[in-house]
């Protein structure tokens, strides 16, 4: 659900599945119940099987990692995917105005990657998924207090702001420069992990002392951006505004290393009628069994290294588990020694509220402004007027995202917008926004994206032999991207603990040091 770096439920996206997908649900009858039973049933009992629960960006990709090791090796695994919901992609989703599926679908969920997240675009390209590129759009942004705007810039590239005039006028040369820098070391490092050298790690702060992130995590954005010189006023406003619209947080709430990934928005792409068309993509090209509206009620160790995982539909037995998806969401029954492991993870309740309009842009009056000024098509907001002793903004960000009808004769243009708030807004609310030119409306509210306070400590990637935790990287940098890249480590350890081998065989020597080409991807690629 970002509009920055890419680093979240509608039954209507089911319909765009094809076979052959190993999808129970689709054999021929709507009761699914049973049939989790009969094709464990029908498997060799000793055959050797993976549990993966969740069907989002970490549970998918989990599997295509397993099956990209099966296809090297020739690992005899048998795959099992589970999810309580309905749909495939998880916090990744789209809906259709007017429930009308002629007409282009808005992402509900996480609306955007970027070029150096490799791992979704790499997919996009190896499934021939159109790509809907954003960098080169025109769009005008504001930053507002709750009271007044701070800033409005003239049209420009999304996320190309800092080089304009008014930017600097503001904020000074070095506020921006400074913090630009930090980015691009930060994006530096993090590209290390789709190289032959990545790191393998059993938890989070290892990760971080060996990309020397320790500082940016144990500090907030406001607090670490303060001791590298950058401007108290651009923090504030400017980073607070790319921190409220990707995670409802504000820069003083938010770990420094998260806050810099709000500003990496270089390449910003998403796929052409949805994004969750990937997670799709990597289910389907694994050949795993797929249990949708299928929930998991305990996972218990059956001996050392061995799992039994209870559903509402039957009972499996597992050489390994996989959880992708936020532990305490899920209220799986665990021996306590491994709930135990995991902390509480609070995460932001956000209400996102997407609609069609006629109007060009949202009233002047509601800003206070006169009839006819003109207001940004990006609004987004900061915390700081309430820090001053101002009125907190009704919303974290309102945005256009382009036309639903356009040169029908007979129809007017509407656009969509999408506003993200802590509350619900009102049609009452709308109306004063866009005054009788509201049309079709959608509410959805639902826990986006975690609480990233600055930490030290992080959940464990292991569990227990066998037992591995894709969501532990959430609090450390919560995207689509980077739970790939968990899931890649994840099946990389228990692949390796239980098999042998993991995804790629281990190099060493000359090998190692043989010379990457530029769109080598580690997974995709040994």
């Amino acid at each position: 659900m970002r509009i920055g770096v890419a680093c979240l439920l509608l039954s209507s996206s089911t319909l765009a599945f094809q076979l052959p997908f190993k999808l129970p649900w689709l054999q021929g009858s709507t009761d699914t119940q049973g049939v989790f039973e009969a094709v464990v049933e029908s498997q060799a009992s000793t055959q050797p099987r993976i549990a993966i629960i969740g069907a989002g960006a970490g549970g998918s990709s989990a599997a295509f990692w397993i099956a990209k090791a099966k296809g090297r090796y020739g690992l005899d695994v048998e795959v099992d995917v589970f999810d309580k919901a309905s749909y495939i992609g998880g916090r990744s989703t789209t809906v259709y105005p007017f429930n009308d599926t002629n007409l282009k679908p808005v992402e509900l969920g996480a609306s955007i990657f970027v070029k150096v997240n490799k791992n979704l675009y790499r997919a996009s390209e190896e499934f021939n998924l159109e790509r809907i590129d954003f960098e080169g759009e025109e769009a005008e942004m504001g930053i507002w207090d709750g009271e007044k705007f701070l800033l409005t810039t003239g049209s420009g590239r999304l996320g190309q702001w800092w080089d304009t005039i008014k930017v600097l006028w503001r904020y000074g040369y070095t506020g921006p420069t400074r913090t630009q820098k930090i980015v691009d070391s930060m994006v530096d490092q993090f590209v290390q992990l789709y190289t032959r050298g990545s790191p393998r790690w059993a938890n989070l702060t290892s990760l971080a002392t060996t990309f020397g992130w320790s500082d940016m995590i144990a500090q907030s954005t406001s607090e670490y951006l303060d001791t590298h010189g950058v401007a108290t006023k651009f923090t504030r406003e400017m980073v607070e505004a790319a921190t409220r619209v990707n995670y409802g947080q504000d820069s003083d709430q938010i770990h420094a290393l998260e806050g810099a990934c709000s500003l990496a928005t270089t390449g910003a792409t998403s796929i052409k009628g949805g994004n969750w068309q990937i997670f799709e993509q990597f289910l389907k090209r694994s050949q795993a069994n797929v249990f949708l509206n299928t929930t998991v009620l305990s996972i218990k160790q059956k001996s050392e290294g061995k799992w039994t995982v209870k559903t509402n539909d039957g009972t499996g037995h597992y050489t390994g588990v996989i959880l992708a998806a936020p532990f305490h969401q899920t209220n799986i029954d665990v021996p306590s020694e491994i709930s135990e492991q995991i902390p509480e993870q609070p995460y932001v309740h956000l209400h996102v509220t997407l609609l069609s309009t006629t109007a060009a842009t949202p009233d002047p009056a509601y800003f206070g402004l006169a009839a006819g000024s003109h207001i940004p098509s990006m609004v987004l907001t900061t915390y700081e007027g309430v820090r001053n002793g101002g009125k907190e903004p009704e919303f974290n960000s309102l945005s256009y995202h382009g036309y639903i009808t356009k040169d029908v004769p007979g129809t007017p243009d509407q656009r969509v917008v999408k506003i993200f708030s802590k509350e619900r807004v009102s049609d009452e609310w709308l109306d004063k926004i866009f005054p009788g030119q509201v049309g079709w409306v959608y509410r959805k509210e639902w826990d986006a994206y975690p609480k990233l306070p600055p930490t030290t400590t992080f959940p464990p990637v292991k569990l227990a032999d066998g037992f591995y935790y894709v969501n532990a990287f959430e609090p450390f940098i919560s995207t689509m991207e980077t739970e790939t890249i968990s899931s890649r480590n994840v099946v990389d350890a228990l692949l390796t603990e239980s098999f042998g081998t993991g995804i790629c065989k281990a190099v060493e020597g000359e090998e190692q040091a043989h010379e990457e080409s530029a769109d080598f991807v580690l997974g995709w690629d040994c």
